[in-house]
């Protein structure tokens, strides 16, 4: 059946509500399609398909453990060269709000002295970095979407997933107003590194983040990346690509079978906009994706799993013999070629589990292994990060902290990660400590627009957003 794994991302977000302004409440509610069967070859609706590849302990990846040590940071090496001339340049830069950069670019030009139109922009990129206030990290909002409905009649078929679809996914169309109307608002995407820095002694400090008067700094994250094989034909994107001018672009299986090319999804979407509107990014930033590895990343099927043809799901068992040509190792190549071209635009990229587990209720051994399978099938894919995004709103402690106790963290911390994200419902969860970064997340989807219209109005008008060919009531938990 095409539709066994009914509902994964609806699991993201069930327990999402257990958080509130007042912290984070447990998460050990009884909600049937959360409990997946991990390795199952028969999956319930709504069951996550969380372990369809062989244990990383027993199968070497030949063919993907080279690791290009991609940084989590935007990697300035790795910008496109263009033939902007320095003052076109500096324009970009300072629109993005960094100033000194603007200035020390300018400055450092062997003509600078000589050159007035140079030293007029200095002086006025001078004037505009001192109007410029820091903004309190303690009240940064962090918004995230999972994967965008790009034809609503498919994806609201009144079929099994149309339900889960409903509850936790956004249109493109709704995702278009919510954005516009943000940055109608003042709103600017930055980053959680932006918001804290790891010390070269290990330790954690604060970061700064300068604005001038009226802009709003945000942090955007999409969850599953992925384009898993439940989701096929049911109106959403397919991969990510590299178009012919080395842009980042969605395809899209259309009825016929033939390929469209275009903005389809959150990636796209958000590049054409800053094109159009350099100032909704500081310094260049993006989002992030929280990217899970059991059907593979950015819509290409590189787990281990498809090249060895062991302990498959059904859906990756159709895959394959729907797809006797498969190439592991060109699809491996395809999906570096799509995330270093996503790092180079300011994108990044967090763990969000490789079998999209509940933190809160896995055991510590379950994780190390499930890690260990991110590390291996992965990173070396989108380059190791520091951010972890935990799947089904979880996390490993609760609303008062980490502390050296919790066997989880301490876990995680070695690994390398710093920066934790939740889900949380309040309008701001941050906790800046010396050892770690934690930030909770908002979710902005059907649930919420339909019954927590208020809670968004802070950043957008649910009534200008609505997207009117929704089903409606919404299904609630």
């Amino acid at each position: 059946m095409r539709k066994k794994a009914a509902c994964v991302m609806a699991a993201v977000l069930c327990v999402s509500l257990g958080f509130s302004g007042c912290g984070i409440l447990p998460f050990e509610q009884d909600i049937p399609f959360l409990n997946s069967k991990a390795g199952s070859t028969e999956t319930e609706k709504g069951t996550v398909q969380t372990d369809g590849s062989q244990d990383a302990d027993t199968e070497q990846n030949t063919d993907t453990t080279e690791n290009e040590q991609q940084g989590t940071s935007l990697n300035e090496g790795e910008q496109a060269e263009t033939q902007e001339s320095p003052l076109e340049q500096a324009s970009l830069m300072a629109t993005q709000y960094n100033y000194d950069g603007a200035i020390e670019l300018l400055k450092s030009q062997p003509d600078y002295d000589s050159n007035t139109d140079m030293q007029n922009a200095v002086a006025d990129y001078e004037n505009t970095k001192a109007t410029c206030t820091e903004y309190p990290l303690e009240q940064i909002t962090h918004v995230f979407f999972h994967t965008l409905i790009k034809d609503t009649s498919k994806a609201f078929d009144g079929e099994s997933d149309s339900d889960g679809y409903n509850q936790y996914m956004t249109t493109i169309d709704e995702f278009n107003k919510i954005i516009q109307n943000m940055y109608d608002k003042g709103y600017v995407m930055v980053s959680p590194h932006d918001m804290a820095v790891v010390n070269e002694d290990g330790t954690m400090s604060r970061g700064s983040i300068m604005l001038p008067p009226g802009k709003i700094p945000f942090v955007l994250s999409q969850d599953d990346v992925s384009y898993y094989h439940y989701m096929d034909g049911d109106g959403f994107a397919s991969k990510l690509v590299v178009d012919s001018n080395g842009e980042v672009k969605n395809e899209y299986i259309e009825d016929d079978g033939s390929i469209s090319t275009g903005d389809y999804d959150m990636v796209p979407l958000i590049d054409t906009f800053v094109k159009e509107h350099p100032d909704f990014s500081y310094h260049g930033r993006k989002g992030i994706l929280a990217m899970t590895g059991y059907n593979g990343v950015l819509g290409y099927r590189t787990d281990i799993a498809y090249k060895t043809g062991k302990k498959l799901q059904d859906d990756q068992k159709k895959f394959l013999e729907e797809n006797p040509d498969f190439d592991y190792k060109q699809e491996v190549k395809n999906a570096k070629k799509v995330a270093k071209a996503m790092k180079a635009e300011g994108w990044e990229f967090a763990s969000h589990t490789w079998g999209h587990k509940d933190v809160g209720a896995t055991s510590l051994d379950d994780l190390k292994r499930d890690d260990k399978k991110w590390q291996k099938y992965v990173a070396p894919i989108l380059g190791k990060t520091d951010m972890i995004i935990f799947a089904f709103g979880a996390d490993i402690g609760s609303w008062e902290g980490y502390s050296a106790d919790n066997e989880k963290y301490e876990f995680y911390k070695s690994q390398g990660y710093r920066y934790f994200c939740n889900v949380d419902s309040s309008q701001y969860f941050v906790q800046i400590t010396g050892d770690y970064f934690r930030q909770g997340r908002r979710n902005l989807d059907g649930y919420r627009m339909y019954y927590n219209p208020e809670m968004l109005s802070d950043l957008f008008d649910v009534s200008e957003v609505w997207d009117s060919s929704r089903p409606t009531p919404v299904p609630g938990m």
